[in-house]
């Protein structure tokens, strides 16, 4: 396994709210501007789904390719700006104690789980009815799903092309912080995927800790 620097290097400012996401569970929050948001990989390698939409018009939501456009690289890392299908930003990758995030792979479901694997998945559950069960609590509904980010997911990307979903490069307890450039819903998916090596073939726990961003460098 990859690891980063897992020492923070920004002040976030006072914690406000820690939540923890039991496997295969799925979980939402408003944040304001300026509040930063910090995913914990409680026991390691567990991909966690991400989406992101304006909080006051979720018309306008994360993009992936205005994103991967931005930033000329198809994996988040710190420093990266998560912009919306209008090209604003969302929000900002402030540190990550992992090499890089995955922005392909995209959200399991019964649909894929039985093209990839096999008819015996169809009953399983997935990323995208936890989606549906959090945008029902925000007016939302399946049209709303777009693109989504797989926070400690490695799919690597081969010279050809070719990507794959192979084992994380996470371990217990490393962490990703983003900050909300403006008021942002965010929803997770954290991922109930077993038929392959995202989650170790073992979904565990994520951890969600929401700081007000007032530290003395968090700006």
């Amino acid at each position: 396994m990859t690891e980063g620097t897992h020492a923070a290097h920004y002040d976030f400012g006072r914690e406000t709210s820690r939540e923890t996401v039991p496997p295969r569970a799925p979980w939402s929050r408003t944040l304001r501007a300026g509040e930063v948001l910090t995913i914990v990989d409680v026991d390691g390698n567990q991909a966690v789904d991400f989406l992101a939409y304006d909080a006051h018009d979720t018309s306008l939501a994360y993009s992936a390719p205005n994103t991967l456009q931005g930033q000329e690289s198809v994996y988040l890392t710190a420093g990266s700006v998560l912009r919306d299908n209008e090209y604003a930003p969302l929000l900002t990758v402030l540190e990550t104690a992992v090499e890089r995030h995955d922005t392909l792979g995209g959200a399991c479901s019964k649909e894929s789980n039985t093209l990839r694997y096999g008819h015996h998945t169809w009953e399983q559950h997935g990323c995208a009815d936890n989606f549906l069960r959090e945008f029902s609590k925000h007016g939302m509904t399946k049209r709303d799903h777009v693109s989504n980010v797989n926070w400690f997911m490695n799919v690597p990307v081969d010279p050809d092309g070719a990507l794959g979903i192979v084992d994380g490069i996470s371990s217990p307890g490393l962490t990703v912080s983003i900050r909300a450039e403006r008021d942002a819903l965010v929803i997770v998916s954290n991922c109930p995927q077993i038929n392959n090596p995202c989650n170790g073939f073992n979904p565990s726990r994520a951890e969600m800790i929401i700081f007000d961003g007032k530290g003395d460098d968090a700006a």
